[in-house]
């Protein structure tokens, strides 16, 4: 049974359900809501069964519930609503005799409870106004709890996979970047990281573990705090590479994840960078001449199988001035601006090219905001940005 008021339009429209299997008090709930001069759509349900069926398929803002139903009694009836629509006011109707069932139903959750055979339009209107208005104040106040929540664990991710670079004397001017894929989402799994050795060398990694979400994450959290103690402990290269592996088949567990990543380090005595590169792509060399990307050998990703993993060393001249840049294919695997196309790394490039000059954080910063109006929201992928900028004249 369904029932409309004919209140003014523009009010605000309550949508009422009423599970009450006695006709008569279902009749003089339907009276009293007319009565009270509230603008609502009112379902009358007879069991618990047909009330869950409603909860689950159209949008209630307050339910009316007996405690005594032919499928359910007493509290439990409460509990019940309460699990299946946690946001939704529960009134509970309680007869004349229950002198604690209304006192026991809020404590079970329940908004209000109203005795049958001593309610009024007035009662009902204020009853009815109120509790919606309390449960939707708590749904609030759990959703803004809940924000705060989320935002604390981004912030301890953050804080793990964005660590402040660890330099003593270095000239070079590092800049980093990083972007979740889907708004308000976890922090994926793409990590970087600096770290100046006791030799004074320069080592720094962009990695990517597969995937999204906290175990990505967590992941990428781990084999970011690996790669800062292995480089602090004295390990380099392929050996370094190893070692991370190891890390990561221990700590992914049976989920089927992998990661990607560049090794680089900088000596600029030499004028050298040597990388390794795990299934990941080549990083970008800033010359007055421009931008190019380096040329450098493959080698596999993280966690494929023990043992397989074959990353060569490449070794890189270097100008007495310039810049390197290190990301993961967030940066690249958008949108170019047309509908079929991705930006690519020679969409990367020419858009590198029409940038104007600017001081290192301001130019990542408008390459990001350019690659992603490209983009146009069309594509979501967690990105991240590494910069390493040097003058050695």
């Amino acid at each position: 049974m369904t029932g409309t008021s004919a209140a003014t339009p523009g009010e605000q429209l309550y949508h009422v359900l009423l599970v009450e299997d006695d006709e008569g008090d279902a009749l003089l709930v339907e009276e009293l809501l007319h009565d009270t001069g509230l603008r609502f759509e009112l379902t009358t349900r007879t069991t618990l069964a047909e009330a869950r069926t409603e909860l689950a398929h159209s949008p209630v803002d307050c339910v009316l519930l007996d405690l005594h139903l032919p499928d359910v009694a007493g509290i439990h009836a409460v509990t019940t609503v309460r699990e299946l629509a946690p946001h939704t006011a529960v009134i509970v109707l309680t007869g004349l005799s229950e002198t604690r069932a209304g006192a026991d139903a809020m404590a079970a959750g329940a908004q209000d409870y109203l005795v049958k055979g001593k309610v009024d339009a007035d009662l009902l209107h204020r009853t009815v106004r109120y509790a919606v208005h309390r449960s939707r104040t708590e749904r609030a106040g759990a959703e803004a709890q809940a924000a705060r929540l989320r935002a604390e664990e981004n912030a301890r991710l953050e804080r793990g996979l964005l660590p402040q670079p660890l330099l003593n004397t270095s000239t070079v001017t590092v800049t980093t970047r990083y972007l979740p894929g889907a708004e308000r989402a976890l922090l994926g799994g793409d990590f970087l990281d600096v770290v100046e050795g006791e030799d004074g060398l320069l080592h720094a990694v962009v990695g990517d573990v597969s995937g999204h979400g906290p175990d990505a994450a967590a992941l990428g959290v781990c084999l970011r705090i690996a790669w800062r103690s292995l480089i602090l402990g004295g390990h380099r290269g392929t050996d370094l590479l190893h070692l991370m592996e190891r890390i990561l088949f221990a700590e992914r567990g049976n989920l089927p994840l992998f990661a990607t990543c560049t090794l680089l380090t900088l000596d600029q005595d030499a004028a050298t960078a040597t990388l390794h590169l795990a299934g990941h792509h080549e990083p970008l060399l800033t010359t007055q001449e421009g931008t190019r990307e380096l040329h450098a050998t493959h080698g596999t990703a993280l966690g494929f199988a023990p043992n397989l993993g074959n990353r060569p060393p490449t070794v890189i001249p270097l100008p007495a001035s310039g810049a390197l840049t290190l990301y993961t294919d967030g940066l690249t695997e958008g949108h170019n601006g047309t509908a079929p196309g991705r930006l690519e790394v020679e969409g990367l490039l020419a858009l590198i090219d029409r940038l104007p000059p600017a001081d290192p954080a301001a130019f990542v910063d408008r390459l990001i905001k350019e690659t992603q109006a490209l983009n146009a929201g069309r594509h979501t992928d967690d990105l991240a940005v590494l910069r390493l900028d040097w003058d050695g004249r």
